[in-house]
């Protein structure tokens, strides 16, 4: 179908990211230093997007495009909690587009996912069937735990962290240890900075829920073949789903005519690391 959709122009294009906050549908991505529209179901050409561009590199076009699909769309941003949520519900309202905000709430009904009315308001979500979305309480065991005192410095050395938005031809990625690690591990293991980030490059990924998955792989390849890393330790949770990124590092290291080490890490729902152990290629 013909309609309205978001054109970025590569050459004016200068990689600030500055527009990637401003498309509440998350359309937009950067990729190799440039951003790009990732998928035409997920931009609704409305333009959010346009006044955060400072070299005027985005336009809305009329052209043949994939209709858009806000199933797509939640499913693209549900897993990035309340604010961007509502920022898209707003984004709707907004616009007047009263069918896709409906297909909206849908879809947070249909996951269990409650949207407060109320301007504080929160997400909560109730799963069944995968055990690593079972809802658990851990805070009836805290309260024995030692009390951490004093300021421990971050040990992040770079930004961004988010596969999408890192570049494998950045300079820091150059003859470094990769840590690549799931999304939630960093919530779970208290000491996530000390113990498994120090002197290594971060970048984080979701192996269940985050799309265009096979771009990860293709960063992963260059990480390898281009920037010439020197080992990747993958840690991720013990939930079925998460292993999911330890077996892209290995599809990625099998893909590149150069080897590189594998290390996994478990760690488990509460924190605490379950193993760790070089993976045979």
């Amino acid at each position: 179908m013909k309609r309205n959709i978001i054109n970025i122009d590569q050459k004016k294009c200068t990689g600030c990211g500055l527009c990637i906050p401003g498309c509440p549908e998350g359309a937009i991505q950067l990729i190799d230093g440039k951003a790009r529209l990732v998928s035409d179901l997920i931009c609704d050409g409305l333009g959010a997007c346009l006044g955060h561009c400072p070299e005027g590199a985005i336009t809305i076009e009329e052209r043949e495009a994939e209709p858009y699909d806000e199933k797509k769309v939640m499913q693209n941003i549900a897993p990035q909690g309340l604010n961007t949520i509502k920022a898209h519900l707003k984004h709707l309202q907004d616009h007047g587009q009263t069918d896709y905000y409906n297909q909206a709430l849908d879809y947070l009904r249909e996951h269990d996912i409650q949207v407060s009315s109320e301007p504080q308001g929160h997400v909560t979500s109730h799963h069944a069937g995968c055990p690593g979305s079972r809802s658990i309480s851990f805070a009836e065991d805290k309260g024995n735990v030692a009390e951490a005192t004093g300021h421990r410095a971050s040990q992040l050395t770079s930004w961004p962290v988010q596969m999408h938005l890192i570049s494998p031809n950045a300079p820091h990625f150059r003859n470094a240890d990769l840590l690549l690690a799931a999304d939630c591990v960093a919530f779970s293991a208290g000491d996530f900075h000390k113990d498994y980030l120090q002197g290594k490059v971060l970048a984080i990924a979701c192996p269940k829920l985050d799309d265009g998955q096979q771009v990860y792989l293709e960063k992963l390849v260059a990480l390898i073949e281009q920037a010439e890393i020197n080992s990747i330790t993958v840690i991720f949770m013990q939930v079925p789903c998460c292993s999911g990124l330890l077996r892209l590092a290995q599809q990625a290291v099998e893909l590149s005519a150069r080897k590189v080490p594998v290390k996994a890490i478990v760690i488990g729902i509460r924190g605490e690391k379950l193993r760790e152990e070089w993976v045979k290629m």
